[in-house]
């Protein structure tokens, strides 16, 4: 068995010793131009040239749940694409977004300032009634961040593309049920994979129609939000703020306006990180699978993106 890793910005090293750990017959190198075919890929934003020199690949592994920098490319045909499942990473997103949630909820950035000034203050409690949380995107991640939020007794309503049944969370779906669910959210966060239908889906149409005083938590892609029609939203007043993991250059550039703008908190990507013994442990798990003959979950469907 051959196993070829082609990641971009990711040392080699430990996945290697990872992989050699757990599969110790197979034969693993860290792709070069020109290198003989493999029959397994672990890839991260691999160049057009791998994918044109590795058509026979059984599968590809991408280290990830995002798979857009993969669909960008030409793919060899009929070669499957594996995304990673949750791998650690669903409770990294479920503990970002509700310390994002609570945090604005409580007014806690309020309250640093006032200490910081040496003021001892006091603001009233609000009701979590009245800050109903949206989730975009029920996958794995989207339903892990969906019920931590019910747990701290926020109402959650969740929106996907196909119907999804989720205790404790009112869902929503299609496009026909898109109005409804934003009207029905104060906080917005949005976990949806990138896809041709959900480029720029955080615009000045759908920001308007959530509630007022609204905020936004964006943890997916930085190319799901314009980012002009969120800054004008915060002038206008009616997105009071938002936390931003993600954007559409990365790094976000040192004069870039919402480095400006004290209603937005900024991270560095940084949400959930793979986890790589875990990941690890998936991708040796469903190569095994495979060499057994069996069918995978996780396996990408090319004409819906994810």
């Amino acid at each position: 068995m051959k196993i070829t890793f082609c990641c971009a910005d990711t040392h080699p090293r430990a996945w290697i010793e990872g992989l050699r750990a757990a599969l110790p017959l197979a034969e693993l190198s860290v792709w070069q131009p020109g290198d003989p075919q493999a029959d397994y890929a672990v890839v991260w934003t691999p160049p057009q040239q791998f994918m044109d020199e590795q058509p026979g690949l059984q599968a590809m592994f991408n280290l990830g749940a995002g798979v857009d920098g993969l669909l960008r490319l030409k793919l060899p045909a009929g070669v499957p694409v594996v995304r990673i499942e949750d791998a650690g990473m669903a409770v990294q997103m479920a503990e970002y977004v509700c310390h994002a949630v609570i945090r604005h909820f409580r007014e806690l950035d309020a309250y640093a300032a006032d200490m910081a000034r040496g003021e001892w203050t006091f603001r009233k409690p609000r009701q979590r009634r009245d800050f109903p949380v949206g989730v975009m995107g029920l996958g794995v991640l989207g339903q892990r961040v969906a019920q931590a939020l019910a747990h701290f007794e926020f109402p959650v309503n969740g929106w996907s593309r196909s119907p999804r049944q989720l205790a404790g969370v009112t869902t929503y779906s299609g496009a026909e049920s898109l109005e409804e669910f934003l009207g029905a959210s104060r906080v917005l966060v949005n976990l949806l994979p990138l896809t041709p239908d959900t480029r720029d889906i955080l615009n000045a149409a759908t920001l308007s129609r959530l509630q007022p005083g609204a905020y936004v938590i964006n943890v997916a892609r930085g190319a799901h939000l314009v980012e002009e029609d969120l800054l004008a939203q915060l002038e206008s007043g009616h997105v009071a703020g938002a936390t931003l993991d993600v954007f559409r250059t990365e790094p976000l550039p040192a004069d870039h306006a919402f480095r400006r703008d004290p209603r937005i908190t900024l991270t560095p990507h940084t949400s959930a990180r793979t986890l790589r013994e875990d990941c690890l442990a998936q991708i040796v798990g469903k190569i095994a699978a495979l060499e057994r003959g069996e069918a995978l979950t996780g396996v990408v469907e090319g004409t819906r993106g994810y």
